[in-house]
């Protein structure tokens, strides 16, 4: 099969072996992948995977041994494939598995390619009224409903989240949806911010913020991807409040300790999120991922696509196998 890997520090496309069965497991031909910052990031350096990128994707299952029942339906599925031996698979979560393989980041092959393999139990099947182009948003969307589960928000907690990208976009229409929160988002173009206005999002170009809101808010979401939204989070978080981080971008990250300490600041990392949110929140249209499509491109255009990912003003590229 055709796959767009990342091998010795070069991104090309490749012919590959094409999964093979494995107990437990479910082979998937990709419909639709999305590119991630974190694909884009370990093309840097970050997480040091050597394979087939990709981790969004929405596909039909050709394959399942254990689980015949699946064949032929559209899926999505979680990225963190556990030992399902060890005490936090036993109990229903391997996203911190000690073992856990990670679709297209950590040990696993991953989606920017005609087929992948995940375990049965992380398929979930992808209602009627998702189409593709919807579906495919089902991994970044649970991240961003994943902050729920890291911090209580409810209608009374004042909410910023920085950074207008993909991510950004996706976290505060996530939050709202989910906890009716008076939700800020803070970035630095125009034009992304207006897809969060148009579903009740308040805004603010980070050069233009009150002076007010320094120290205002209850729950800042750093999710600029740069190491300069951290500073801006930090200055916005109240004493005592919380800085959700959601960032994963390869190099250091720098900030000032002392506020974190004399204000006694929480910091809260947050990664994946369960899907069944993510898909529960598509399937009422209650987030508008469509407006974040920048481009699509045939896997076969996969290294341009990588590049047009890293554009400025680029929202989410697609790649179609």
């Amino acid at each position: 099969m055709k796959a767009l890997r990342y091998e010795n520090g070069q991104l090309g496309l490749t012919e590959t072996a094409a999964p093979r069965e494995v107990a437990g497991e479910a082979v998937v031909r990709v419909s639709l992948a999305g590119i991630c910052n974190t694909d884009v990031e370990i093309t840097r350096g970050y997480a040091g995977f050597a394979g087939t990128l990709g981790h969004e994707f929405v596909g039909v299952v050709e394959s399942a041994p254990e689980a015949p029942q699946f064949v032929g339906r559209r899926v999505v599925g979680e990225i963190n494939a556990g030992c399902g031996r060890c005490e936090l698979c036993a109990a229903g979560d391997p996203r911190h598995c000690p073992q856990r393989t990670v679709l297209g980041i950590v040990g696993r092959e991953g989606a920017f390619a005609e087929y992948l393999s995940l375990p049965v139990v992380n398929l979930l099947p992808v209602p009627d009224e998702i189409e593709d182009a919807r579906a495919v948003f089902a991994e970044p969307l649970a991240a961003a409903c994943g902050i729920m589960e890291r911090v209580r928000i409810d209608r009374e907690t004042r909410v910023a989240v920085v950074g207008d990208g993909k991510l950004g976009l996706l976290c505060a229409q996530a939050v709202k949806a989910q906890s009716a929160a008076a939700i800020t988002l803070v970035g630095r173009h125009e034009n992304k911010l207006r897809v969060a206005r148009a579903r009740g999002v308040e805004t603010a170009l980070a050069g233009e913020l009150p002076r007010e809101w320094q120290g205002a808010f209850d729950v800042v979401v750093e999710a600029s991807g740069a190491g300069g939204g951290f500073a801006l989070a930090v200055g916005l978080v109240r004493p005592r409040g919380v800085l959700v981080l959601k960032s994963t971008f390869h190099g250091a990250t720098g900030f000032d300790a002392a506020r974190i300490v004399v204000d006694e600041i929480s910091i809260v990392g947050s990664r994946c999120g369960r899907f069944a949110p993510a898909l529960e929140l598509l399937a009422r249209d209650a987030v508008d991922v469509a407006s974040l499509v920048t481009e699509e491109f045939p896997l076969a255009d996969g290294v341009r696509a990588m590049q047009r990912a890293t554009e400025n003003g680029v929202l989410k590229v697609l790649l179609r196998p």
